[in-house]
């Protein structure tokens, strides 16, 4: 498996995070911005549940290497 197909998904029915762990410079932008949905400690590690799709939007716009993106649910 290459690292670009390397990619995991987490939805909550209306927005779904896509992480590419191969582009992760581990900044924690996304802790420090949304920690109670970003839980490295944590498996699963992005649970969001524990926000907003907003405020993970937004955490997620903040993530320097473009590890983390979002897909709109339609």
């Amino acid at each position: 498996m290459s690292a670009e197909s390397d990619k995991r998904a987490y939805s909550n029915g209306e927005i779904t995070v896509i992480w590419q762990p191969h582009l992760c410079q581990h900044s924690g932008n996304c802790v420090r911005n949304l920690g109670s949905v970003f839980r490295p400690k944590e498996k699963p590690w992005i649970q969001l549940e524990h926000a907003s799709s907003q405020a993970i939007i937004e955490a997620v716009g903040k993530c320097p290497s473009g590890a983390l993106s979002i897909k709109k649910e339609e």
